[in-house]
């Protein structure tokens, strides 16, 4: 799972705002203005059950995480949390 969810900067995040384009999310903030530094973007490479191949990103380091538990569902309330 991606950290940023649970990031105090994941509404101005520029990682954040690449790994939402990646998925064909929609964006939280369409102009982001934070520039972590030195985000490290997971990326897994699935079998799909139609023989086709999928694609995950995920942020799973960063220097710049700032814990803030429940921050995208707070931003987000009643949608699934990206998995």
């Amino acid at each position: 799972m991606c950290i940023c969810v649970d990031c105090r900067w994941v509404d101005r995040c520029q990682a954040y705002h690449a790994v939402e384009r990646q998925h064909g999310a929609v964006h939280l903030n369409e102009s982001p203005d934070f520039q972590p530094a030195s985000p490290r973007i997971h990326v897994s490479v699935m079998d799909l059950p139609d023989g086709g191949a999928g694609i995950e990103w995920d942020v799973r380091g960063c220097e710049s995480f700032s814990s803030d538990p429940g921050r995208w569902l707070r931003l987000r309330p009643g949608e699934t949390v990206p998995g």
